[in-house]
């Protein structure tokens, strides 16, 4: 199993990005408010893409687990946003 993070500004955008992943079959794929660290502001927050793919191991070495953290770290710097890869 290996999951991954794409943390963008915007929820419209997210929720795209979550449908079309869901759509190509990724095992569980959610979208959920992330308040910004250290910020008091209900405005200050970013939107979280969680992707968790059961069939790929997770082995940086391993060229489909590698193969999704480029595509998603792609992705998430096409739409002004950040990828991260969750710890265990």
């Amino acid at each position: 199993m290996t999951e991954h993070l794409i943390v963008l500004p915007d929820r419209d955008l997210a929720e795209q990005i979550a449908a079309e992943l869901r759509e190509e079959g990724f095992t569980e794929v959610r979208v959920e408010r992330e308040a910004l660290a250290g910020e008091d502001d209900a405005e200050a927050v970013e939107w979280a893409v969680h992707i968790r793919e059961d069939n790929v191991v997770d082995d940086p070495g391993s060229g489909a687990e590698s193969g999704l953290r480029e595509r998603f770290e792609a992705l998430a710097d096409e739409h002004d946003g950040w990828y991260d890869k969750p710890l265990d």
